[in-house]
């Protein structure tokens, strides 16, 4: 007799499960598919924005051009209702509506003889994990955020790839993506810095000269 999980179950899964698990496609792996195949190709003008923008276009739940809060946290929710209804769909091998131990087992049985290793798989639990705190955290921090503009974030978009595109081919290349990734990483770091400098002495670490004060030879 076949013993039902609730979504609980199902949910426990999707954080533990990588491979075979997660082949079919779901929106957001579909859109981490499409950027993992194009990983290795130049990327067009286009295809770079409608990749920064088709999430707020998805969640602009009544078109008025804007995303709310509101709009953000109810598509993210959305987002995770149809992962776990394409995970219980993955699972329910006989399309009975019910999940048997057996079935519930199979795909950790079939990584296991594929010889993924554990720590792959905690890799994916927590990609996907990142994937929902990331989700929630949109909509609920920053309420200065919203509402999101979207023609705005296409223009913010267009000007992002346009400092990108080195050598104003219209393509970005991995090296160039590289490249504005690295800068980018040195440009947080040089805020960082300069922050910690500005704070009042009596913050700082003892050891921390000011940037005015005068070095000793």
């Amino acid at each position: 007799m076949k013993t039902i999980f609730a979504a609980a179950a199902v949910s426990a899964l999707m954080l533990t499960l990588g491979g075979a698990a997660a082949a079919q496609t779901t929106p957001e792996t579909g859109r981490q598919a499409r950027m993992a195949q194009s990983a290795g190709q130049p990327i067009s003008q286009a295809d770079f924005v409608q990749r920064r923008v088709e999430r707020l276009r998805a969640a602009d739940a009544n078109g008025d051009g804007q995303v709310t809060a509101e709009e953000m946290r109810a598509h993210a929710q959305a987002r995770r209702a149809e992962r776990r209804a394409a995970q219980f769909d993955r699972l329910d091998a006989d399309k009975d509506g019910s999940i048997s131990r057996a079935e519930f087992e199979a795909p950790r049985q079939q990584a296991r003889g594929e010889g993924r290793m554990a720590a792959g798989r905690w890799g994916h639990a927590r990609g996907g994990m990142k994937q929902g705190r990331m989700g929630g955290h949109a909509a609920r921090g920053g309420a200065d955020r919203f509402p999101i503009v979207i023609a705005e974030a296409e223009r913010k978009a267009t000007e992002s790839f346009t400092r990108m595109d080195a050598n104003r081919d219209g393509m970005l290349s991995v090296d160039e993506r590289r490249a504005a990734m690295q800068a980018g990483r040195a440009e947080m770091r040089q805020k960082r810095e300069m922050r910690r400098m500005q704070r009042p002495s009596a913050e700082r670490p003892q050891g921390t000269a000011s940037p005015s004060a005068p070095v000793s030879e």
